[in-house]
C-alpha cells in the first residue's frame, strides 16, 4: 500500500510540476534569473518532500508550491511593465570590453576574472582578445561578443530605447548623444519617446516599435 501511494503521489506531483512550468513560461536553462533558479530549487525540494512523506497530506505539498508559482507569474508580469523591477530581478548588461579596452572595475564588480572571458571567447572562436571591440556580460550569465571586423560592416546592435525610456549608456557606447537621437526620431515622425517601445540603430536605419494601445 505504501508503494502505491507513492506512486500516486509521484503521479500527481509531476503533472502538477508540468502545469506549474507551463503556466511560468518558456525559457532555456541559460536565461534563468536567480529569481526563477531559487523557484525552480524550492518548487523541486517541495515536490521531493511531499513524494517521501507519504504520511503528510499532499495538499500541504500542493499549497506552497502553487504560492511559489502565483508568486513567480506576479512578478513576471510586473517586471514587464516596469524597467526598473525587471533590472533588479534579473540585473543589467555589463560592458566588459568597450571599444577595445577591458574594463577591469566592472569585470571585478561582477566577480568575473580573465579566466572566465578568455573561456567564453575560445567558445565563440575568439583566440585572441585584442579582436574584440565589445563584450556585454549578459543578465543570463552569457557573454555577447563584437569583434572588430564588424565595426566596417555593421554598427553595435543595442537598444536605444526601451520601454519609453532613452538609454543613455548605449548612446554612449555608439558615441551618439540624446539630442542626435530625439533629432532623428523627430525627423521619422516620432516626437513622443514615452509611446515608443523599443528602438535601435544599424547602419543608418531605426527600427522602432510603438507601445501597443489598451
Amino acid at each position: 500500500m505504501e508503494y502505491v501511494a507513492i506512486i500516486l503521489r509521484t503521479l500527481v506531483v509531476y503533472v502538477l510540476i508540468i502545469i506549474i512550468f507551463r503556466l511560468m513560461g518558456k525559457r532555456e536553462i541559460g536565461e534563468l534569473s536567480i529569481l526563477d533558479l531559487v523557484v525552480f530549487i524550492m518548487i523541486a525540494e517541495s515536490a521531493v518532500m511531499g513524494i517521501e512523506d507519504i504520511e503528510k497530506p499532499l495538499m500541504e505539498t500542493i499549497l506552497p508550491m502553487g504560492l511559489l508559482m502565483a508568486i513567480q507569474i506576479t512578478l513576471a508580469s510586473l517586471s514587464l511593465k516596469s524597467k526598473t523591477l525587471r533590472e533588479i530581478i534579473d540585473g543589467k548588461p555589463s560592458v566588459l570590453i568597450e571599444n577595445g579596452k577591458i574594463k577591469e572595475n566592472e569585470m571585478r564588480r561582477q566577480r568575473y576574472n580573465f579566466d572566465d572571458l578568455l573561456i567564453q571567447l575560445r567558445e565563440k572562436n575568439i583566440k585572441n582578445l585584442a579582436d574584440v571591440e565589445f563584450a556585454i556580460l549578459e543578465p543570463s550569465g552569457k557573454l555577447s561578443v563584437f569583434e572588430k571586423d564588424h565595426k566596417e560592416k555593421s554598427t553595435l546592435h543595442l537598444p536605444l530605447i526601451i520601454d519609453g525610456t532613452i538609454q543613455e549608456r548605449h548612446l554612449k557606447i555608439l558615441n551618439k548623444t540624446n539630442l542626435w537621437l530625439r533629432q532623428q526620431l523627430k525627423k521619422l515622425g516620432y516626437t513622443k519617446i514615452k509611446e515608443i517601445s523599443f528602438c535601435s540603430y544599424d547602419n543608418g536605419i531605426f527600427y522602432i516599435d510603438l507601445i501597443d494601445k489598451k
